[in-house]
């Protein structure tokens, strides 16, 4: 079992997100911080995108439908649908992309499972020292 604490004040100091969380064959999972205003502009990802508002709130755009986004929304995208996320104030999110890697995403490494070092978050399983 691996498990996060992904309470507001828990982020990593001195660093701003994305942060990975895991990455297996099954899935990847990231925490993305947004400042209000700032926006995640339309784009598509290969992968089933499943996004849950951590805190704050967020417009989410997805085939001409809009609707708003509060702490424990949780939203699904399909393989390729183009969506768009913009926060209506500081926000943050739980992104889980699966199956990690879809097939044609280029990777930085031939291992689904390596994670960037500058871009991850501690785990609450793993004694730190």
């Amino acid at each position: 079992m691996q498990h996060w604490d992904l309470s507001p004040d828990t982020q990593p100091s001195g660093q701003d997100g994305p942060f990975v969380l895991f990455s297996t064959p099954e899935a990847r999972g990231i925490v993305i911080a947004l400042a209000q205003g700032r926006q995640l502009g339309e784009h598509r990802v290969r992968e089933r995108s499943i996004v849950c508002v951590l805190d704050g709130s967020v417009e989410l755009t997805a085939g001409g439908t809009t609707l708003a986004g509060y702490s424990g929304t949780v939203t699904t995208f399909d393989p390729s649908e183009a969506h768009a996320i913009r926060a209506l104030e500081d926000s943050r999110l739980l992104v889980v992309l699966a199956p990690w890697p879809a097939r044609g995403h280029a990777l930085e490494s031939d291992d689904a499972t390596a994670l960037p070092a500058h871009a991850t978050w501690p785990r609450a399983d793993v004694a730190e020292g």
